[in-house]
């Protein structure tokens, strides 16, 4: 899945011919969905994500500040460090998906969740959440900074991307259960499923 995601950050061929403003359109609507699971669906249900953004709503609820606010401030340094090979489109590109993600989530924030029921959480947050991301990666930007760590990481030694990612996660994850609880850990690893299931679909998806 992970080597997957990597082509898509590294050749853009499949919309070769869509023009930057097309694709900025895509992946605005991308972000906004990730925002949308965030503040409708999950932070406020405990409920996390992996990576950058699950690190982010955990940080979120122990300072009690914007969820969108440690979004920037901790994807942005790793965009810049990918951008020696990745390039200045992915940078552009990923620096305004996290800005839109960053801004929906302080917009939405005031409205209350649209359900507490953990299975609905699950599936619609869930697949709410891995779409937008999907989208995003489809069109040229990413919107966690831990997959360019892991990238960075595996070209030095002999664990892969997904390796790299995993450990990352199990780490968030873990952390989870302290903060917020056995069970919304539990829910936070059945909405990853979700939502990296629907990011595969929604890539290789023509």
């Amino acid at each position: 899945m992970y080597w997957t995601r990597v082509r898509f950050y590294s050749n853009f061929s499949r919309a070769v011919d869509m023009s930057f403003i097309k694709r900025s359109c895509f992946i605005f609507c991308g972000a906004l969905l990730v925002a949308i699971s965030l503040q409708l669906f999950l932070v406020k249900n405990y409920v996390i994500d992996g990576g950058i953004i699950g690190i982010s709503i955990i940080l979120s609820h122990i300072t009690h500040q914007e969820v969108g606010l440690f979004l920037l401030l901790l994807n942005t340094p790793f965009f810049i460090l990918a951008y020696s090979f990745l390039g200045r489109r992915f940078l552009m590109l990923s620096l305004f998906a996290n800005l839109v993600l960053s801004m929906g989530t302080f917009l939405l924030e005031p409205i209350p969740v649209i359900t507490n029921n953990p299975i609905l959480v699950i599936i619609l947050g869930g697949f709410c959440l891995g779409l937008g991301v999907g989208i995003t990666i489809r069109f040229g930007a990413c919107l966690d900074g831990t997959e360019v760590l892991a990238i960075l990481f595996s070209k030095r030694s002999p664990f892969s991307i997904g390796q790299y990612v995993l450990l990352f996660n199990l780490f968030i994850f873990g952390c989870s259960i302290f903060i917020f609880g056995l069970y919304e850990a539990i829910y936070s690893l059945a909405t990853f499923f979700v939502a990296y299931k629907t990011i595969d679909f929604s890539i290789q998806v023509h």
